[in-house]
């Protein structure tokens, strides 16, 4: 294992650090202080250009107008587009599209390659993924009340869901729903495409997240299916599979959201340390020359290169043995590197002041919105749980 940056990817990197240091951070302040009018256009000026560089959907295959990146590959380009708020959404990699492409790619139909999969790649349309229910612990993905049942020729869903991400504006969703209450609770559920303008789809509102609705892609939708009627054959694989096809779909996204984490860690040690050795205490000392100050930004430093091999080696491990044979390592990273991206966030504020709890810096949003980090996917006391046991094997059968 050799997880240096591999020399093919260095230019494209260096290239997509200037695009988001020049192109989307002076962009930020529209987007943190909510001026949407203003940033919709300019951000469609951004995917234009992003196309335009060859950069577009790095981990969808070529022939889908991606660059045909490895899992590993995309883990460092996601590294980089991690440092904006913006970097995913421009170059059309962001959660839940690129979970639904790489669905629909993997498992999709030809009709629904052909009329869902084919905009979403080409950033025409946007998607979301409804699979949370309010009334049931998130923990158990297969316990949910949510039902397709057959009519004639179609399915009529029925349920109530809730973190929709990116509901608000999105073409249509993929919603988890029971098709066999009989079957084994493995195979009780499947995965259906419905378009947002079917009716009986009703988004009932963007949840707040900590004070925030949020605005288009960058939002949570609470939604209802209410005799909800979408043909068959916008089931996506097999009935019953959609468990199986969720799992298969979270061992790259966390790989996903993992190194997005660590480039959030990165672009908060960078403002952490500009501001550290720019802030006056006095005539002649600075707040970098305290030892508590240096004392977290190597805590930080530290840590971020240790989430960051540890997801590399995921990566590494999904690409030549599968999501399945890595599942080990998956869970770890999830619960590892959340926490390691709350620390530092909160080291980040604190040296900040004041400001870091603004919306002046980008520290604040991330705060607020990725301490689900440590909920979403399954919390950390289930990853913890995995990895426990995984230790404790070999002791029993001792």
């Amino acid at each position: 294992m050799d997880f240096r940056t591999p020399s093919h990817l260095v230019p494209i990197l260096d290239r997509i650090r200037a695009f988001v240091d020049n192109e989307l951070i002076p962009l930020e302040p529209l987007f943190l202080l909510g001026d949407f009018d203003a940033l919709w256009p300019a951000l469609e000026e951004k995917r234009a250009m992003v196309k335009a560089e060859g950069l577009w959907a790095p981990q969808l295959p070529v022939e889908f107008g991606g660059m045909g990146l490895s899992l590993l590959e995309f883990a460092f380009i996601s590294l980089e587009l991690g440092r904006s708020v913006l970097g995913h959404y421009t170059f059309n990699c962001q959660a839940p599209d690129v979970g639904n492409m790489e669905l629909l790619h993997q498992f999709g139909s030809d009709e629904q390659k052909e009329r869902y999969l084919k905009p979403l790649a080409a950033g025409k349309i946007r998607s979301c993924f409804s699979m949370t229910e309010p009334e049931f612990a998130g923990s158990n993905p297969v316990y949910m009340a949510t039902t397709a049942v057959k009519d004639g020729d179609d399915y009529v869903i029925n349920g109530h869901k809730w973190f929709s991400t990116a509901a608000e504006g999105a073409a249509f969703t993929v919603v988890m729903a029971v098709t066999d209450p009989d079957a084994s609770r493995y195979r009780r559920a499947s995965q259906i495409i419905v378009p947002l303008d079917t009716p009986g789809f009703r988004i009932v509102c963007n949840t707040p997240v900590m004070g925030d609705r949020g605005s288009g892609w960058a939002s949570h939708a609470e939604v209802m299916f209410e005799d909800c009627r979408v043909p068959q054959s916008n089931i996506i694989g097999e009935e019953g599979a959609g468990f199986a096809m969720a799992q298969e779909r979270l061992g790259p996204g966390r790989i996903h959201h993992a190194m997005r984490w660590i480039g959030i860690c990165e672009r908060a040690l960078e403002l952490t340390c500009r501001h550290a050795v720019g802030r006056r205490l006095s005539s002649n000392q600075f707040l970098a020359d305290q030892q508590t100050i240096q004392n977290w930004i190597a805590e930080s430093r530290a840590e971020i290169d240790a989430a960051r091999w540890m997801v590399l080696n995921a990566a590494w491990l999904i690409d030549t043995e599968g999501a399945y044979a890595a599942r080990v390592e998956i869970s770890t990273i999830k619960f590892f590197v959340a926490n390691v991206l709350q620390r530092v966030l909160d080291r980040a504020i604190q040296v900040h002041g004041g400001l870091g709890v603004t919306d002046y810096t980008p520290l604040a949003f991330w705060f607020r919105h990725e301490r689900a980090a440590r909920i979403y996917d399954g919390a950390d006391e289930v990853h913890k749980r995995v990895l426990a046991r995984r230790i404790l094997k070999p002791y029993r059968e001792a």
